[in-house]
């Protein structure tokens, strides 16, 4: 696939593995399917991929001699490609939510906000709960940090603090991770 940048001139994407001829080491190690894996001469390892109608392909550049892999390349960009596929798929997406307080916040409003809180927790995501001080309320930070932590503490069952109570600005921070999963028997 060739790609048109604004100069015109036709561009080929940039292969991410050395192949055949453009590997440049004088001796590799050679690895791959039907072959004695050992160091040999970078011409009898293209002679070896060339007689099996396969590609010599450099898989570890970095290493002392660089190890070299007799595949066939495009079934090897596949798997390649399948992998790193798959490793995302794997991975877990962080969700922060937040919930906002003032340093003035009522119980029936801190409840409200606390069952919140608790659903996200239940359903895997973090919980980023701050305490936002407006004008002069900054005078108040001793309320911000009770009320943080009097949160964290009714928390505690669902979830553990990953972050003290600190000051940012105008913000005042905590965040709660969820609790592993306790597995049953």
């Amino acid at each position: 696939m060739a790609l048109r940048p604004p100069s015109g001139r036709l561009r080929i994407p940039e292969e991410p593995y050395k192949i055949n001829e453009r590997i440049t080491a004088k001796e590799v190690r050679l690895v791959g399917e039907n072959i004695e894996p050992g160091i040999v001469d970078i011409n009898t390892a293209r002679a070896l991929a060339k007689a099996q109608s396969l590609d010599l392909v450099e898989i570890a550049p970095t290493a002392v001699p660089p190890v070299c892999k007799v595949v066939d390349y495009s079934k090897f960009k596949y798997e390649q490609k399948k992998k790193q596929k798959e490793i995302k798929a794997k991975a877990q997406k962080v969700v922060i939510k937040e919930i906002r307080f003032g340093p003035n916040t009522d119980d029936h409003d801190f409840d409200f906000k606390l069952k919140h809180a608790t659903n996200f927790l239940k359903e895997g995501s973090k919980v980023k709960a701050y305490v936002h001080f407006v004008g002069r309320t900054i005078v108040f930070k001793e309320r911000g940090v009770n009320l943080l932590k009097k949160f964290s503490e009714a928390l505690s069952e669902y979830g553990k603090l990953e972050m003290e109570p600190k000051l940012e600005g105008k913000r005042m921070t905590i965040i709660l991770a969820p609790a592993p999963a306790k597995s049953s028997k």
